[in-house]
């Protein structure tokens, strides 16, 4: 009698279990939430943000390199990658032994705390992903077109922007336009230096002062992945934006394999010596990789907790001691090689995109690329090419092995485009020229910055927005292979948000005021730029025709 009800009890159970399962698992499996911290969880966030900082702080301080700052007797320069034909390391800077010594002690005990310390766990929500990035005062306009050029993907990441100071943060932009857009500002200085109870929060208070100074400029970005609350992280550059939604490259490999994609630049990695001996690790092949360009970044805060806290030690000493070691002079010194290097000293993965980095804006008189902007590709699709020349090798010469490195020279973003890479002078050899290039990922608009108030000035090098006769035109226009792999007019579509800021966002921005007519002009001359070049029925096409449709939009 009681068989019939046990058995309906048993499946009631069974159907209950898998109900809750199917909910789990749907739970596990589901993307996380696009959503930012609610205004009581930020502050519960924030609170501990400042205990890891004082925590981090008389780490950091008990390691100093305990030396003067390394000699160095003259500028590496800008010297392009070529993985053929590597050229010597430099070796620009020295140091005493002692000197050496010290800092390799100080290296080896910092990186021993950093790891073991149980104060220094990340600070996070869990399963976040979102964007982060740093800007103020002239950055800030820029910032917030790339942010609108962000949306235009249809990515949902929320997005945190870090100011340095108080002095910084623009109520109007913070409070209004950035919130609209999924976005939320930080203030740096209210965790590395929280005010008491009885100061003024509106006014800013100094940030802690490193071995050559306060936290400033280049060191800010690591600061501000440090105290992102979001678990997952794509660093963007205030003057960097993606063509497609961010989101796939967090869901594939290479990033799913590492936990860590970094980008490369023009030049040669020019790292000394002398900083593989303070770390005690072998001196790579100078044809390994390219140099890094961190205007974009994409890292795990739980994989590579280690890697971005020995990173903010290199950015703490990095104007007394670390970007020389790393850099040599060469362009673009800061922190830019922190993080591989950082990884690479903590053992922790990373893959470093082989595509090389593509410059775009005009053409020189002389034959080459008069560059404003630079193009990074597709992590994904760089792997996918990359495994398949690996396998390929693999199958052709059983006894090969082919480390990263020397994929470098077989890899290239356009077979017959070797002049407009920078310099790079890689080119694809026969069996990499099969695969399919990969795609334009993302844009550095970064010489000049593309601030509506600045970006017409006619001194700059480039002078993006004008023509060889002077007039108004558009600042990409080669190389045109490149151009023609964003699939749209990426030129107008960010000139329409350049547009709107100019003139729907009411106020302006603060550093608009230092303008003589203070920056009521701006919006008149960004129109009149807009109705010359992409005004017309098609708007300027002399340069671009046949490339897309000029007038898409992208998505």
């Amino acid at each position: 009698m009681l068989a019939r009800p046990f058995r309906a009890l048993l499946l009631c159970i069974f159907i209950l279990s898998a109900f809750v399962s199917f909910h789990v698992f749907r739970r596990i499996s589901a993307p996380p939430p696009a959503v930012l911290p609610t205004t009581l969880q930020a502050l519960g966030l924030q609170a501990r943000q400042i205990d890891f900082w004082r925590a981090l702080l008389p780490i950091l301080q008990a390691h100093a390199p305990g030396c003067p700052s390394p000699k160095q007797d003259e500028k590496t320069g800008a010297i392009p990658f070529d993985a053929a034909d590597p050229p010597r390391r430099p070796a620009l800077v020295s140091m005493p032994d002692a000197d050496l010594l010290k800092m390799q002690q100080a290296h080896a005990n910092v990186l021993q705390q950093l790891k073991s310390s149980a104060e220094l766990q990340p600070v996070v929500v869990p399963k976040s992903r979102g964007v982060v990035s740093t800007a103020g005062g002239s950055y800030l306009p820029v910032f917030v077109s790339s942010l609108r050029m962000l949306r235009r993907t249809g990515s949902k990441l929320p997005v945190e922007l870090f100011l340095k100071d108080r002095g910084e943060y623009e109520s109007n932009i913070c409070d209004h336009i950035i919130p609209s857009l999924n976005g939320r500002c930080i203030v740096l200085s209210d965790i590395l230096h929280p005010p008491s109870a009885t100061d003024d929060v509106k006014k800013p208070h100094p940030p802690p002062s490193t071995a050559k100074g306060a936290i400033e400029h280049y060191q800010l970005k690591i600061f501000a992945m440090l105290f992102s609350s979001f678990e997952e992280i794509l660093f963007l550059d205030a003057d960097c934006f993606p063509l497609h939604k961010p989101e796939l490259l967090f869901d594939a490999p290479p990033y799913k394999n590492t936990g860590m994609v970094t980008w490369p630049d023009f030049w040669i990695s020019t790292v000394s010596s002398q900083y593989y001996n303070i770390t005690q690790r072998p001196i790579p092949s100078i044809g390994l990789r390219a140099s890094s360009e961190t205007g974009q970044i994409l890292v795990s805060k739980m994989t590579h907790h280690t890697t971005l806290l020995l990173a903010a030690y290199y950015n703490y000493y990095g104007p007394s001691h670390y970007f020389s070691l790393l850099s040599q002079g060469a362009p673009g010194e800061g922190d830019k090689e922190t993080f591989l290097q950082a990884a690479e000293a903590a053992d922790e993965p990373f893959y470093a995109v082989r595509t090389p980095v593509t410059p775009i804006g005009h053409s020189k008189k002389g034959g080459g690329v008069a560059g404003s902007a630079m193009v990074q590709f597709d992590p994904v699709h760089d792997y996918q090419n990359t495994q398949q020349l690996s396998a390929r090798d693999s199958r052709n010469n059983p006894q090969a092995r082919f480390g990263t490195g020397n994929l470098h020279a077989r890899i290239a973003p356009h077979a017959d485009d070797s002049s407009s890479s920078g310099g790079s002078g890689i080119s694809a050899s026969a069996s990499a020229s099969t695969l399919p290039p990969p795609r334009a990922f993302f844009i550095h608009a970064h010489f000049p910055k593309f601030n509506p108030a600045t970006v017409f000035d006619i001194n700059f090098e480039t002078r993006p927005t004008y023509k060889a006769d002077g007039s108004d035109g558009r600042a990409w226009v080669v190389p045109q292979d490149t151009l023609a792999r964003f699939g749209y007019d990426v030129e107008r579509a960010y000139w329409e948000e350049i547009l709107w800021m100019s003139c729907e966002v009411k106020g302006g921005f603060k550093s608009w005021e230092a303008a003589e007519d203070k920056g009521k002009g701006i919006c008149a001359r960004v129109r009149k730029y807009w109705g010359n070049v992409f005004g017309g029925e098609n708007g300027e096409v002399d340069e671009v025709s046949g490339i897309w449709d000029v007038r898409g939009r992208g998505g």
